[in-house]
């Protein structure tokens, strides 16, 4: 789909066979794709290089799932990896390179701390406690999902 003037049209979206609709923004002729959402209520977000907005240079940032489920990518096109997946009720953190990255710390609403140890599929909790007070890791929680949040809206317009 494209939209705009005679000769200055823009593409902003493609619908795929199964449902899924991607999004691009951008002046005609460089437009990059920003997300797409999928049919079961995943969307799966995308950013280009700042002031490349090249389609196809785009790399994932995040993807959303209909379960509430988060997950944060960094890298890369072509080699981005997971760094953390946010619940309701905790956050995992994650090191290692694509397609190996294994968790390394997981944080709960309650302030349960649990650090790990090990390769990808075989990591082992090594340390568990909480390392500050429930209000304290609801208050740091709740900051980075406003920063989070305001990120997205600014991007989006």
């Amino acid at each position: 789909y494209y939209e705009g003037e005679k000769g200055a049209e823009r593409f902003v979206r493609m619908v795929f066979a199964d449902g899924a609709v991607a999004h691009y923004e951008g002046e005609s002729g460089a437009e990059w794709k920003v997300c797409v959402e999928f049919t079961k209520g995943n969307v799966h977000y995308y950013e280009g290089e700042r002031g490349e907005g090249e389609r196809g240079a785009e790399r994932l940032v995040r993807m959303k799932f209909a379960d509430g489920e988060v997950q944060h990518y960094e890298g890369e096109q072509g080699a981005e990896r997971l760094v953390r997946k946010e619940w309701p009720d905790g956050t995992a953190y994650y090191e290692g390179g694509r397609g190996a990255e294994r968790m390394v710390r997981a944080e709960f609403a309650d302030g349960m701390v649990q650090h790990y140890e090990g390769e990808r599929g075989a990591e082992r909790m090594v340390q568990a406690g909480a390392s500050e007070d429930k209000a304290a890791a609801e208050k740091r929680y709740k900051a980075m999902r406003v920063a989070e949040l305001r990120s997205e809206c600014e991007r989006l317009g």
